[in-house]
């Protein structure tokens, strides 16, 4: 499908072109120019551009101009990548990310998505207004490098650990994609990296897999009353964007195609290819839970690769790319994964109770978004947080065919 005629079966305007970009959001990114960006027009910042050049072979898709990649090593076909528009760093991850303490902040609105994540007492928000804009922030959170990030278009909402074997690697956005997802690549050795997947494709570090970190997708609201003493991931990121806009808008509509996808027949028709879902693989088993059914539900218990889990969904937070703006879209609300083995080993059972939160039938206790037991007798203990991702099903469903979806 072109172009063009992607946009119009959307029916949204300008919105088809603001996708132009593809993980790129190019379209209304402000310039120094005070005329400002074009519908179209990149949003590179000191990136090598799309440069032609020779491909290494009749098999690679894109140029490779500007890489020094071992391209002889990759465990994909080289023809399945797809430049997403600017050139590799064209879209700029944060490399020296700045926090400001929750009380300073007052440029997020309650229901926008964040991404929270934390080790021991040091949390973290990170916002999608931002990482819209960025797509990969390299940080060290508590001694651990750590590397969070985001894809729009497969809404692919990952934390790394960035150590390998030893050596600490830091990403950037290669400006390819592949099955419409970030390709992001190190700039160690300039692999490239599936972001969906957190594996190596291309490069030294072919066949490598990437540690997945519990993180949660959440609202602002729900971080600041889960983690009052966090911090905020800063707009002060030293480029020049429009924090707080959407150049996605309408994008998430559920029934709509992925951009730049080159073979529709690999969207898994078993649901529609943007309904949202919660994915959990535990050694190999693979299970996706659809947003909507977790709404109606709130509370699952469930095993998934002999592990007892509990999925709880919470209301309130937008869906961050059906407005023009991340805070104005469609309430979805989001999910976290945690383990159902209590401090003693018991494997609790839970119910649904007021306000997202959940209770376990065996003491009764009130249990919060994060996994910790807010009142009762086991008032305190904490819940491990399970790693998971909030895909649009159709992302899910391409790197994990093999998946099971639950159902009510």
């Amino acid at each position: 499908m072109n172009r063009r005629a992607w946009g119009q079966s959307l029916t949204l305007g300008l919105a088809g072109v603001f996708v132009l970009a593809a993980c790129t959001p190019t379209a209304t990114a402000p310039s120094d120019d005070p005329g400002g960006a074009a519908p179209g027009d990149r949003a590179s910042d000191g990136g090598d551009g799309p440069s032609p050049g020779p491909s290494l072979s009749s098999e690679l898709s894109v140029s490779e101009a500007g890489w020094s990649t071992d391209f002889t090593r990759h465990e994909v076909a080289l023809d399945e990548f797809l430049s997403g528009g600017p050139g590799k760093d064209g879209i700029p991850a944060i490399d020296e990310p700045q926090f400001q303490p929750i009380g300073e902040v007052d440029w997020i609105e309650d229901q926008e998505p964040v991404i929270a994540f934390g080790i021991g007492d040091e949390w973290r928000a990170y916002p999608i207004q931002i990482l819209i804009w960025h797509e990969i922030a390299n940080d060290v959170v508590a001694d651990m490098p750590v590397a969070v990030t985001f894809c729009p278009l497969c809404h692919t909402a990952i934390v790394f650990d960035r150590t390998v074997d030893g050596t600490v690697l830091d990403f950037g956005v290669s400006g390819n994609l592949r099955h419409s997802d970030l390709v992001m690549y190190d700039r160690q050795t300039e692999s490239w990296w599936q972001q969906a997947t957190g594996r190596g494709i291309v490069g030294h570090y072919t066949g490598t897999q990437l540690e997945f970190l519990p993180s949660q997708l959440i609202s602002w609201a729900e971080f600041r009353e889960l983690h009052p003493d966090g911090v905020v991931l800063s707009r002060d990121t030293g480029h020049n964007r429009s924090y707080g806009s959407n150049p996605y808008a309408g994008y998430d509509e559920v029934d709509t195609n992925p951009f730049l996808l080159d073979d529709f027949t690999l969207i898994d028709g078993r649901l529609s290819p943007k309904v949202r879902i919660v994915g959990v693989v535990i050694d190999g088993d693979e299970v996706a839970y659809p947003l909507p059914d977790l709404a109606e539900v709130e509370v699952v218990n469930d095993t998934v690769g002999g592990d007892p889990i509990v999925v709880l969904w919470s209301p309130g937070t937008a869906s961050g790319l059906g407005d023009a703006t991340v805070a104005g879209g469609e309430l979805v609300g989001s999910a976290v994964v945690l383990s159902r083995r209590g401090p003693d080993g018991t494997i609790l059972e839970f119910e649904t109770a007021d306000d997202g939160r959940m209770r376990d039938t065996e003491s009764g206790s009130i249990w919060n978004l994060d996994g910790l037991a807010t009142d009762g007798s086991m008032s305190g203990a904490q819940l491990e947080r399970i790693p998971n991702d909030q895909p649009f099903w159709f992302a899910w469903a391409i790197f994990r065919p093999d998946t099971t979806i639950w159902q009510p």
